[in-house]
C-alpha cells in the first residue's frame, strides 16, 4: 500500500536575506516524471545553509528559499521514468545535474552548469517531503540509521571528497584546519580510516579532547599558539610539514597559512567557503617546494556511495546533538557564534 501523502507540510523558509528562518506551513511538492518525493525524517544542519540564509555568495540563489541539503528519508513517491528507485527505500543528498555536458560525462556532476543545488537554487531538506531527481539520490543501506548518517550526506562526503583531491597515501600526514567543526570532525575519522595520521588544527580543550577521540594524534590550538606554522610541522615525525592540508574552517586568516607549512610537494585543498575570503601562498615558496594549491568542491555519485560505505562498516560515527526542526534558528545562532563541536541534526516531526 502506497504511504498516505498530506497535502501540507511544515517547513522552514528564508522569506528575506539575512532574516531568521520562519517556520511555516508549506504545500507538499509533486515530484515530476524523473522524480522521486522523499519524505525527510532528518536533516544536518551545514555551515553552507547559514551562508544561504545571509546571502554570502556569489551565486544567485531561490528566495523565498527552503534550506538544506543533508536530507535523510524514505521515497513515499516517484515519477512515471523512475524505474531504480522503490517506494520505501532510503535516501539522501539531492538533487541534480544535466547528465550529458562534459563535466557530467567524466563524473564530475557538481560542476555541471545547470547543477540543481538542494537548499540553495532549489528547495532543500528543512521540510517534511522534498523533491530530488531520482538519477541523484544517494542510497543509504536499510540498516543505517537516517539520523546519524544525515552529516555524511554532504560533510562526510564532502571531506571524504577532499582526502581523495590531496593524494595523500595510507602513513602520511594530513593537516586538518577547523577539526573541531562540522565538516572537520568527519574530515578526522575518514582521514583515519584511510590510514593517515593526523595534526588537528582549532581553537580551545573541548575541540582538543573530541579530536583525539576522533582519531587525530595531534592538537595544534590557534588561540594560544605563538608559532602555528612552527608547531604545526613540529607535530609531523620530521618537522618538514604535513603532506596534505584540509582546510574546512569558516573564517579567511587559515586559507592564508596552510601554504607556509605544508610540506615540499605537498598539496593544500581549499574545502570551508568563508564569505569573501582569498587564498594566499607566497610565490617563491609555492615554487621551489612544489606546493599544489586546489580547490575540492562536493563529491559525484561515486564518491557517495563510497563515503555511505564508510558508515555503513562502522568506521564512521559523526559526533551531532539533535533538535527540532523549529529550533533551526537557535540552531544558526549557535553556529554563528561559532559554540557548535560537531554537527546538529534536525528531526522534520518536532
Amino acid at each position: 500500500m502506497a504511504p498516505s501523502i498530506p497535502k501540507e507540510q511544515w517547513a522552514q523558509v528564508v522569506e528575506e536575506t539575512g532574516q531568521p528562518v520562519v517556520y511555516k506551513k508549506i504545500p507538499v511538492p509533486t515530484p515530476g516524471p524523473d522524480e522521486v518525493l522523499v519524505h525527510i525524517k532528518y536533516s544536518g544542519v551545514c555551515h553552507t545553509d547559514l551562508h544561504a540564509v545571509n546571502g554570502d555568495w556569489p551565486l544567485a540563489r531561490k528566495l523565498p528559499l527552503v534550506g538544506g541539503h543533508e536530507g535523510a528519508g524514505i521515497v513515499v513517491a516517484r515519477g512515471s521514468l523512475v524505474k531504480d528507485v522503490e517506494i520505501g527505500d532510503y535516501a539522501g543528498w539531492l538533487n541534480g545535474s544535466c547528465l550529458s555536458c562534459s563535466f557530467c560525462q567524466q563524473g564530475d556532476e557538481p560542476l555541471c552548469a545547470k547543477a540543481l543545488l538542494s537548499g540553495y537554487t532549489v528547495d532543500g531538506t528543512f521540510q517534511e517531503y522534498c523533491i530530488a531527481k531520482a538519477a541523484h539520490i544517494a542510497h543509504i543501506p536499510k540498516d543505517c540509521n537516517l539520523e546519524a548518517i544525515a552529516p555524511v550526506l554532504c560533510a562526510g562526503i564532502t571531506v571524504y571528497k577532499g582526502l581523495k583531491e590531496s593524494g595523500a597515501r595510507p602513513g602520511q600526514t594530513v593537516a586538518i584546519v577547523g577539526a573541531g567543526g562540522g565538516l572537520g570532525s568527519l574530515a578526522c575519522q575518514y582521514a583515519k580510516a584511510m590510514g593517515l595520521e593526523i595534526v588537528a588544527i582549532d581553537g580551545g580543550d573541548e575541540k582538543r579532547e573530541m579530536t583525539k577521540k576522533l582519531g587525530a594524534q595531534h592538537y595544534v590550538d590557534f588561540l594560544t599558539s605563538k608559532d602555528l606554522v612552527g608547531d604545526v610541522k613540529a607535530a609531523t615525525s620530521d618537522g618538514l610539514g604535513p603532506h596534505a592540508v584540509l582546510l574546512v574552517a569558516v573564517s579567511e586568516k587559515p586559507f592564508q597559512q596552510a601554504a607556509e607549512y605544508v610540506r615540499p610537494r605537498g598539496t593544500v585543498v581549499a574545502i570551508g567557503l568563508p564569505a569573501n575570503a582569498y587564498l594566499r601562498a607566497p610565490v617563491f615558496e609555492t615554487v621551489v617546494k612544489m606546493i599544489s594549491i586546489k580547490g575540492s568542491y562536493v563529491g559525484n555519485r561515486l564518491d557517495s556511495a563510497e563515503a555511505i560505505e564508510f558508515f555503513r562498516r562502522g568506521l564512521i560515527d559523526a559526533p551531532y546533538k539533535s533538535c527540532g526542526m523549529s529550533e533551526l534558528q537557535n540552531v544558526y545562532n549557535l553556529m554563528h557564534e561559532g559554540k557548535i563541536a560537531g554537527r546538529y541534526v534536525v528531526d522534520t516531526s518536532k
